[in-house]
């Protein structure tokens, strides 16, 4: 039955790839300062084998103290290889981080790509991962971002992950909320009837960048009717961001989040809009599964799960972004190649890392040899659309490299009320153009 499940899963997960897939991740928060480093030593335990160290340089600051910790269980598993791990994630630019590392030399031997443009930029840098173990049971959604047009792969799937609305089951129950909201109307009706309830809806972290010019910005790329096709016709110039219907419904979206938020969405960043969810001050909070151990530590109790983010009422508008938020790559000239990628197998074959992977990160696993359990109440919403095809693609990996900041500014400045919203969609058409 596992298999079978994980077999129309795949089938699922590949209609949203082929409608227009990616992801960054882009998620996470500060910079984490080098944990447990040490230089190159013999360990006489081993004998006279020489210790390697392997440099792994990540943005998932959500999972930064658990994937510590495994690695701790991996090194006692392999006494001959040390790990030095680094994480920047969040309101820190774990890309323009990593460019720095390499344009200085320090040249981490595992780190972060999101396939797609991002691979076409990095690939030079990347080894070849197509023949290693892990790869017959990966699920092919988790293939297409970091799959070359010759077929090579070049990177392992972080996991899959979803993203919308969080909610406070019982917040809504309070405010007599009965059935969750599928459109921007109903949308409409609950955050009104939260309000007249005492209940701030919204906890808005407008000052991240890729909370809103990345996975808000998506929706409305996701809700073209070809997102791919869209996304094409940009850099083509026979699409326009100005008088598309979506991105004019995108308004909507915007205006309600902030006028039924938190007060100053604008410095409001991703610890603190999660943290106000997460202690019951806000409904709802704009974040994605990756939150899920965040809240949970914050409010062992909480009841939550997701509700779509629509822009319209639209049949298709009752749809959450799901796709592969990130992968693992690995440097081609790392001195410690093999030992790297012996790390990455073990992190997806082992009992160890498995368990880490679905009970200490909460991650839906995108390997078919992974059974998904304990996922938490996020993880579960996740799958319970991905089963109803109740999907849209993650599309902001094939947006020109850079573009999303631009639009991020874009709309902060709309919401301080310096520039009209007619004005976003000309900037970021001028973004679109300069950068494509």
């Amino acid at each position: 039955m596992k298999r079978l499940f994980f077999l129309f899963l795949t089938m699922v997960f590949a209609v949203t790839i082929v409608a227009a897939c990616s992801s960054d991740d882009t998620g996470g928060t500060e910079t984490d300062e080098e944990v447990d480093t040490g230089e190159e030593t013999t360990d006489a335990a081993s004998g006279d084998e020489e210790v390697v160290t392997l440099n792994f340089f990540q943005f998932k600051v959500e999972i930064a103290d658990q994937l510590q910790e495994m690695l701790k269980e991996f090194e006692a598993e392999h006494p001959n290889i040390k790990v030095n791990l680094e994480t920047v994630g969040g309101g820190a630019d774990y890309g323009a981080a990593l460019k720095a590392k390499f344009a200085s030399g320090e040249k981490p031997d595992i780190f972060n790509n999101g396939g797609f443009n991002e691979l076409g930029l990095w690939k030079e840098h990347l080894a070849d991962l197509s023949e290693e173990p892990w790869v017959e049971n990966l699920l092919p959604i988790g293939k297409v971002p970091m799959t070359d047009e010759d077929g090579k792969l070049y990177g392992m799937p972080v996991n899959l992950e979803g993203y919308g609305f969080v909610y406070n089951k019982d917040l809504f129950e309070k405010a007599g909320i009965t059935e969750p909201p599928t459109n921007m109307s109903e949308l409409q009706d609950a955050v009104k009837k939260l309000e007249e309830n005492g209940i701030t809806a919204f906890a808005a972290g407008y000052a991240e960048w890729w909370v809103i010019g990345q996975h808000l910005l998506n929706i409305p790329f996701a809700q073209q009717e070809d997102p791919v096709a869209f996304i094409e016709g940009l850099s083509a110039g026979t699409e326009s961001f100005i008088g598309n219907k979506q991105f004019e419904e995108f308004q909507t979206l915007i205006d309600t989040e902030i006028k039924y938020g938190n007060p100053n969405p604008l410095t409001t960043d991703y610890n603190t809009q999660v943290t106000l969810f997460a202690s019951g001050e806000t409904a709802m909070l704009q974040q994605g599964n990756w939150t899920e151990n965040m809240i949970y530590e914050i409010n062992p109790e909480m009841n939550m799960a997701f509700l779509p983010i629509p822009i319209n009422d639209a049949e298709g508008a009752n749809r959450i972004p799901v796709g592969v938020p990130n992968n693992w790559a690995l440097n081609k000239n790392s001195e410690n190649l093999e030992e790297a990628k012996l790390l990455l197998d073990w992190m997806v074959s082992s009992e160890t890392g498995q368990r880490y992977m679905t009970e200490e990160f909460a991650f839906i696993p995108a390997f078919d040899n992974i059974e998904p359990t304990g996922l938490g109440a996020l993880g579960e919403s996740i799958l319970e659309y991905s089963v109803e095809d109740k999907t849209i693609p993650w599309t902001w990996f094939r947006w020109p490299d850079g573009a999303n900041q631009d639009f991020a500014a874009a709309i902060q400045e709309y919401v301080a009320g310096q520039i009209e919203y007619e004005e976003v969609l000309e900037k970021f058409q001028a973004t679109w153009d300069n950068l494509k």
